[in-house]
């Protein structure tokens, strides 16, 4: 019995060694390469940005709670 629980162990600590260097070689790949932001790419973030501060801006202003002010 105990040279079945001796192996068994045995087993698993070879098993979590194969599992600890996979995972340290998965960590040492990179998983993409990074690419460059083109011009086009650059104005649709800028626009997509714009977009929600103008959203942000008209949310507030129509609330309630804000107070219209006259000159």
């Amino acid at each position: 019995m105990f040279s079945y629980i001796a192996m068994v162990m045995m087993g698993l600590e070879r098993l979590m060694v194969t599992l600890k260097s996979k995972i340290r070689s998965l960590k040492m790949k990179k998983p993409y390469d990074k690419i460059e932001k083109s011009e086009s790419m650059r104005i649709e973030i800028r626009s997509k940005k714009a977009q929600k501060l103008i959203q942000k801006t008209l949310k507030i202003a129509d609330s309630p709670k804000t107070k219209a002010i006259v000159f």
